[in-house]
């Protein structure tokens, strides 16, 4: 073990938030950050912009830029509207990438979203490719659709992990995708089902496990979680600047210690989801709108 790793694991290990002050707080996220941290889900979209809009190579080459220094990885959701340029752009940075088609009820898009991956994939910019995003969840299309999307790239992409994205407790209800799945990647959000933050690092695990449990064996990808640092509460979920960097570190220690490989969400604020997620929408990211770091 090298000492910059010995020096982590003690960092890590002595972590006691209990009485600190917000300052405090965002001082010792600060070092946890800098230390590097496994993936970033990529938000590319500025002020005013949402999907559906044209993004361009300057936008994401700029907060390509700003995460590159802090993470090993990045996760993108989309291969269209400019979308496609993020893992072209991310191998310029040295990063490595999951890349998601994004999967609707619009079978044309579909489509051009299925093409696009297989298409950056053959070129030897995708290291995970991801077909389908919480399509189960919302009910886009039927389990024989989605499975037709994902054998449809394992056939073309044979030698890069292919696996579909959704909430960890729908891989146990639906043996067939996760069965179709080179591995699991789920997404946990203890905030979401509205758990208070004290015992939210608990309730991670357990949903974990779960996913663990659904993929028989499989290696499990925790592809999204993260904390609002504002908004209304859900339930027992309070959205704080202070929860918000407790989050964050007790992310990057359960990582480190039990060697969990995490997509944390998100990168940057995004005003745009206000609009499907109420006002916490606004407030996921490490990095304000503005692209300031929020600690």
């Amino acid at each position: 073990m090298s000492y910059i790793r010995k020096e982590k694991r003690l960092a890590l290990s002595s972590i006691d938030y209990t009485g600190k002050s917000t300052k405090q707080l965002q001082k010792m996220s600060r070092l946890l950050l800098e230390d590097g941290m496994h993936g970033l889900c990529f938000s590319p979209y500025e002020e005013g912009q949402k999907p559906g809009d044209q993004i361009n190579e300057a936008q994401i080459r700029r907060r390509m830029k700003i995460i590159q220094p802090y993470t090993q990885w990045i996760r993108s959701f989309s291969c269209t509207e400019g979308n496609e340029e993020i893992p072209r752009i991310a191998k310029e940075f040295g990063i490595k990438t999951m890349v998601g088609a994004w999967l609707g009820d619009d079978p044309e898009i579909n489509e051009k979203e299925v093409k696009n991956l297989i298409d950056l994939a053959q070129q030897g910019f995708v290291d995970i490719a991801a077909v389908g995003n919480e399509v189960m969840l919302r009910g886009d299309l039927s389990e024989d659709e989605l499975l037709h999307f994902i054998s449809q790239v394992k056939d073309a992409v044979p030698d890069i992990p292919v696996a579909y994205v959704d909430a960890y407790y729908e891989f146990a209800e639906r043996p067939r995708i996760a069965e179709a799945s080179d591995i699991i990647l789920a997404n946990c959000y203890p905030f979401w089902e509205g758990c208070d933050l004290d015992y939210s690092l608990l309730y991670i695990k357990d949903m974990y496990h779960r996913a663990l449990q659904a993929g028989n064996g499989k290696k499990v990808i925790i592809s999204e979680t993260g904390w609002p640092s504002q908004g209304t509460n859900l339930e027992g979920a309070y959205p704080s600047h202070d929860n918000y960097l407790k989050y964050f570190m007790n992310m990057q220690k359960w990582a480190e210690e039990d060697q969990i490989e995490i997509f944390y969400f998100s990168s940057f604020d995004e005003s745009w989801k206000i609009g499907a997620e109420g006002d916490v929408g606004a407030y996921w990211g490490l990095w304000d709108k503005d692209e300031k770091l929020k600690f």
